[in-house]
């Protein structure tokens, strides 16, 4: 795979959408400084010198709905290649759909972005954000989502984003491998392994509801499925909260 490394860029999914009518192979983009970096939903990212800020970019086979369980293949190669990093003995876990968790504090984040038109997706952009040096303000933070960590502050290692990048980026590669040729039922049971507070009680908030629920088990297409008191629940999108 290509890398791009740059001094400082808006956003790195946004610099990947200007990249794709370009494309001829998988491409890293790796900024040491985002100036708009975007989250989930809308929301701002927020970024201090030091820590990971990165997309892949690349060329999707498949449906949209294919497309979009690189968002666990993403979460499980993330979880990799934090582990390989802190060691064995790290306490990580992935809070649905894509949240990376260290010692129960969110310590990284991922957005897919897909450029395209109807069912087909001509380029998809992987966005990942990774707290190595420091754990962004809490301040106006909703109080009962997972707090911000970092791997500096954790674990007391210090890691340059240039080198994160390669952990992570052999990592994305053995799990889209997997993905490749076995589908994704292999990766399903590795990211359940892996999976934050799961037979636990949790809540969704979708953009029109709350459901709350014992969290059972993701199905075939990634959604979540809550066991609660109306019945069982797939929810393909919202945010989930302990």
């Amino acid at each position: 795979m290509a890398r791009h490394v740059l001094p400082e860029v808006d956003s790195t999914n946004a610099q990947a959408a200007r990249l794709a009518p370009h494309l001829t192979q998988p491409t890293w983009i790796l900024a040491l400084r985002q100036t708009a970096g975007r989250a989930r939903r809308g929301r701002s990212w927020q970024d201090t010198p030091g820590n990971f800020a990165a997309t892949l970019l690349m060329r999707p086979t498949g449906t949209a709905q294919d497309a979009a369980l690189r968002s666990f293949v993403a979460a499980l190669a993330l979880h990799e290649a934090l582990g390989a990093v802190v060691g064995p003995s790290a306490n990580l876990s992935i809070k649905w759909p894509n949240d990376v968790l260290l010692n129960g504090g969110k310590v990284a984040g991922i957005l897919l972005e897909s450029l395209g038109g109807g069912r087909a997706v001509s380029h998809l952009a992987i966005g990942i954000g990774v707290n190595l040096a420091a754990a962004p303000d809490v301040a106006g933070l909703d109080p009962v989502t997972a707090p911000p960590v970092s791997v500096a502050g954790e674990t007391g290692l210090t890691l340059p984003p240039e080198e994160f990048l390669t952990y992570l980026a052999a990592a994305f590669a053995r799990c889209e491998a997997q993905l490749a040729t076995f589908g994704f039922g292999p990766i399903r049971t590795a990211w359940l392994a892996r999976a934050a507070r799961i037979g636990q009680t949790i809540t969704a908030r979708t953009m029109t509801e709350v459901i709350e629920g014992r969290f059972e088990t993701i199905d075939d297409t990634g959604a979540l499925v809550l066991a609660t008191a109306q019945g069982r629940r797939a929810v393909p999108a919202a945010d989930v909260y302990f």
